[in-house]
């Protein structure tokens, strides 16, 4: 979940003590001396499925006060430490506003690493900052869009030889029951403010070389996907999707990683047609130019790239890690208008703790600064890419 300016978060004891009472899953010891051991002494490597659950609680403006619960399950296919680490989280929320949302996203591989299932489901009523369309948009919102929003996308990929996999991949996007309100001078109603329907279908090619997707300590991670939007298959917009996700974790010294990785999405409508404005290509999130709120800056393309270095644990520590990172991207309506004053910048650093040491997967707390954003901030489990 996202903290960008303005959003106070509430980390307490509450999530410590709660994630040590939910995280037994498959042990056999009890109380006090089960707690402990999973939490300081869980360093044995066994394929057995690790769980932990969460409470969140949040303020933020436009919500009022957040509460949720999130959960985390990580394992290998049969329990088989040559299998891939999968990876299946959840998190959900409710404000006093009447907002809700349910998050789910997966990395799962079978037996062999066989199939790769990749994929993220957004349920949400929850309010969207809108500044406008373009990079040159004013220092403040410009309206506040709320709406039902569902998104539901897949890949299901099959491996053809080694790293290299390829499968379908679908797209489904839905929003309803828009509300736009605290509009100023400056705003222009975008394309899909009436609400839409969009099923994209499309090819993905990936080549992965990562064993565990949530904290990954060297290799490629290389993927590609092409998505075509029709009315012919009940999309209210006809339009494309194309998408180049390149990662690089390099070892340096013990126990430190250097990451890399480069982003390109461009949207590109039918003749004389447009695309949502949720569905254009937007900088910001919790894990590529942290700071920026999502969709702070939008357009038809985004390029963007970051490099992180991190220190997994640190030299004097067992459990607590840190990471150093930088990033740059900017939003166009095309290829041929990209200017280097539109680029922005954002960097920052974080905390790292070990959660399930036995599966070298840690929590997340960064901290992000921005040119002109102010500050954000996120907590999550596993790295940020």
């Amino acid at each position: 979940m996202i903290a960008p300016k303005n959003w106070i978060r509430l980390w307490s004891i509450v999530f410590f003590l709660s994630s040590l009472a939910f995280s037994g899953f498959g042990q056999e010891e009890r109380g006090v001396t089960k707690l402990w051991n999973k939490f300081f002494n869980d360093t044995i490597k066994t394929g057995k499925p690790k769980f932990i659950a969460y409470p969140v609680v949040g303020y933020t403006p436009e919500t009022s006060w957040e509460f949720g619960a999130g959960a985390l399950m990580v394992y290998n296919a049969k329990k088989d430490l040559d299998n891939r680490l999968s990876e299946l989280y959840a998190f959900s929320f409710l404000t006093l506003e009447n907002q809700y949302g349910l998050w789910i996203d997966h990395a799962l591989y079978t037996d062999q690493n066989n199939y790769f299932l990749l994929g993220k489901f957004r349920l949400q009523q929850f309010p969207l900052a809108y500044y406008g369309i373009g990079v040159d948009t004013p220092d403040e919102p410009v309206a506040k869009i709320e709406g039902f929003a569902l998104t539901l996308r897949e890949r299901w990929l099959r491996k053809l030889k080694d790293d290299f996999y390829a499968g379908l991949e679908i797209d489904l996007n839905h929003l309803s029951s828009v509300r736009i309100s605290d509009v100023t001078s400056d705003f222009s109603n975008p394309s899909g403010t009436e609400g839409y329907t969009n099923f994209g279908l499309g090819i993905g090619l990936v080549y992965d070389q990562r064993y565990n997707v949530l904290n990954p300590r060297e290799g490629v991670f290389l993927e590609g996907a092409f998505l075509h939007y029709d009315g012919n298959w009940g999309s209210d917009y006809t339009f494309q999707d194309y998408f180049l996700d390149f990662r690089y974790y390099q070892p340096t010294f013990k126990n430190q990683v250097l990451a890399y990785q480069m982003y390109w999405n461009l949207t590109s409508p039918s003749d004389e047609g447009a695309v949502p404005f949720n569905q254009l290509s937007l900088m910001g999130g919790e894990s590529l130019m942290r700071g920026y709120y999502t969709g702070r800056y939008r357009d038809n393309l985004l390029v963007a790239t970051q490099a992180e270095y991190r220190f997994l644990p640190l030299p004097f520590s067992k459990h607590f890690g840190a990471t150093l990172f930088a990033g740059v991207g900017a939003v166009s309506p095309g290829v041929v208008d990209l200017k280097m004053d539109q680029v922005r910048a954002s960097g920052g650093l974080g905390v790292r703790y070990l959660l399930f040491p036995s599966k070298d997967v840690y929590t997340r707390f960064d901290v992000a600064a921005t040119t002109g954003e102010g500050l954000g901030y996120y907590f999550f489990i596993g790295e940020a890419f």
